[in-house]
Parts: structure tokens; sequence; C-alpha cells
């Protein structure tokens, strides 16, 4: 598997802030990331993992990863279409465990949502409720393998969508761990380069697959690479909104939008509260 660096993987043509790493930095996130699989594995004394294969960079990034520190053998991928999703990404997730080798199951989840959708048919016709069935019956079905086989399930989160809570909750981020989950987009974009993604895999567009034609950048108002940038200068790195413009040339309504993502996602990131004793 080769690794050569693309420093041209940017979702944008003119990004507000280049977040991409030297190919030592690069070098070093790989290795920490392939220990952490392989730790956790063995700390947890399992058989493996599992991981849901959707055709996108994240989770294309992690089964490499995960490949690379548990072998072939060590990791099971599981593709879980649905009527929603883009049938040209799907066979992205199955090109995927083909060219890496791994065992892979492709799931029809369409059935099982309908039985959702049909037990309570007042929601169905919310899309976002609708989009969240089918997240979450993608959860289940990866810990369902993973108990059966003695597993553990890897989670695709990056940076990005922990911070601006751009997951569902008990859906996607129901995972026992998030190899990637240190990343901002456009690094986790430059790593999977480094290791060898294929470069239109590399540039796919983000998708949670929750209804069809749904992108990421649609559904947040911005890019990643803007959204990668006002996290990491304004929210991370503490610069005030007024500098955080003029250093990123951006709109306030940018800043003002991260903001409101990040705060109003504070509950996804917690433990569900209890009163004080």
């Amino acid at each position: 598997m080769s690794r050569t660096s693309d420093q041209s993987v940017l979702l944008s043509d003119d990004p507000p802030l280049d977040l991409r790493l030297s190919e030592e930095e690069l070098e070093n996130a790989r290795e920490r990331i392939v220990s952490f699989i392989a730790d956790l594995v063995d700390d947890a004394g399992s058989e493996g993992a599992v991981l849901g294969l959707s055709g996108g960079i994240d989770s294309t990034l992690t089964a490499h990863l995960a490949v690379e520190a548990l072998g072939e053998d060590g990791l099971h991928g599981i593709t879980m279409p649905a009527e929603v999703n883009d049938p040209d990404v799907m066979s992205d997730a199955e090109r995927v465990a083909h060219d890496l080798g791994i065992e892979y199951d492709v799931v029809e989840i369409q059935p099982i949502a309908e039985s959702v959708f049909d037990a309570f048919p007042e929601a169905a016709d919310d899309r976002m409720a609708a989009g969240n069935v089918y997240v979450r019956t993608r959860a289940v079905l990866n810990y369902f393998v993973a108990n059966a086989e003695n597993r553990i399930v890897l989670g695709t989160g990056n940076r990005a969508e922990a911070m601006t809570g751009y997951f569902t909750k008990y859906g996607d981020q129901a995972v026992d761990c998030n190899p990637i989950g240190n990343l901002y987009k456009q690094q986790v974009r430059q790593l999977a380069a480094h290791v060898g993604v294929p470069r239109d895999l590399v540039m796919q567009e983000p998708t949670a697959g929750m209804w069809e034609g749904q992108t990421d950048a649609a559904e947040m108002g911005l890019d990643y690479d803007t959204v990668d940038a006002i996290l990491a200068v304004h929210v991370d790195g503490g610069l005030s909104r007024a500098a955080t413009v003029r250093e990123l040339d951006v709109p306030e309504e940018a800043v003002d939008r991260v903001v409101e993502l990040v705060e109003r996602s504070a509950h996804k990131r917690s433990m569900p509260p209890a009163p004080e004793r």
C-alpha cells in the first residue's frame, strides 16, 4: 500500500485555513491510530472489529487503518444500504472491502426501517426523524454482529463532526471508539491520500445518507474546510469572533453558525444528565 501525500486534498478551492499536516505528522498520525486500534481490541479481549462501510472517506480511511492494525481477518465490514442512499456511493463501500480483502456483508435495511415507520406512522413523514431511523438501525446491526463475533465496533467520526454535533445520537456515534476522532475533515482527506486511498474516494462529497440527495455541506450551510478553520481558530484556538473573521476572511454569520452548532450539540458529547444528589 503506497503512502504518498497528496497536498491538494482540499474540498474548497480557496480554504480559509490550511490545516494539512506535514509528512512526518501524517506518518505519526497513522502509527498512532493503528496502535490505538490494535491496543483497544487487545485490551477488550476481542477477536477483531466491526465497521459500517458507507463509501465515504471517513469509513474508508478507518477501514484502511483497521486492516493495518488487525489484518484482513480482524475487520468485518457491513454495508447497509437503504432506498435513500446513492447506489454509486454504496458500491464504493463494497469496492473498499474488495480492495482491502476483508470479509463483508451487505444488509438491506429498508425493510427494517419500514417496520419502524409502520409502528409509528405519524412520524414517518418527518425527514429528520426518518433519517435518524436509518442511522440507528445501522448501529443496532453493527453491535448485533460485534456481539455475536466477540468484536468491538469502530466509529468513523472526525473532529469536525464531533464538535459540531453532526452525528445521530445513539446512531453513528453508538460505537466503542473513534480512531480518526482527533482529525479535522481536511486532515482526514490528507491522511487517506497518504495511506493510498484512491483520489476519487478521498474527494467524495460528504453525506450522512439520511435522505435522498442529502449532503453535509448543504445541511450545515458551510463546507468542511470553512467549518474546520473556524473550529481550529475560534473554538479550539480561542481567537475572538472579530479576530476570527479578520484572520480567516469569513463572514460573521459563518462563525456564528459554527458556534451555534457546537453549543446546541453539547448534550451529544455528554452522558445523559441526572439531578444532583
